[in-house]
């Protein structure tokens, strides 16, 4: 008899996530935009683009936060995870959305800013992990390699 996914206990694997990297990264890239769009008179859209990526950094931030709170539970589940990143998401898609509205066309900077720290926090952590991976099998294949070898 197998368990329904919605019941299974929840599983992740350890994850490489640097809060103060993303953080000065997104400051960075705050002061970037901001010159960039103060240069082409709209200074504004700089500012809400910050605002999208503080917006990613906080989403990330929660999402450390409930991961390790619903792991640490005896028997954490993938629906209470799944309901939680719903939750957060929607929140955050709702905030943006309308500040974008609002603030159009300068407050587009938002979802722009949003999209943008997607694929940051992705490759700050999907880079490390990928790197270690290497090198763990260039060393497995190694030691595989002078272990035939060595008779």
């Amino acid at each position: 008899m197998t368990t329904p996914a919605q019941d299974a206990p929840l599983v992740l694997p350890s994850v490489v996530f640097q809060p103060i990297r993303l953080l000065l990264i997104c400051i960075a890239l705050t002061a970037v935009a901001t010159l960039a769009a103060a240069g082409l008179g709209h200074v504004m859209f700089g500012a809400f683009f910050g605002f999208g990526l503080a917006l990613g950094l906080v989403n990330a931030l929660l999402i450390r936060r409930s991961v390790q709170s619903i792991t640490a539970q005896d028997h954490p589940l993938k629906s209470k995870m799944a309901m939680n990143s719903a939750t957060r998401l929607l929140v955050i898609t709702v905030v943006g959305l309308v500040v974008a509205y609002l603030f159009r066309p300068q407050g587009l900077g938002v979802l722009f800013g949003l999209a943008l720290f997607e694929v940051l926090l992705v490759a700050t952590t999907a880079l490390p992990v990928m790197k270690k991976l290497r090198s763990e099998a260039a060393t497995g294949s190694d030691a595989l390699g002078t272990e035939g070898t060595a008779q």
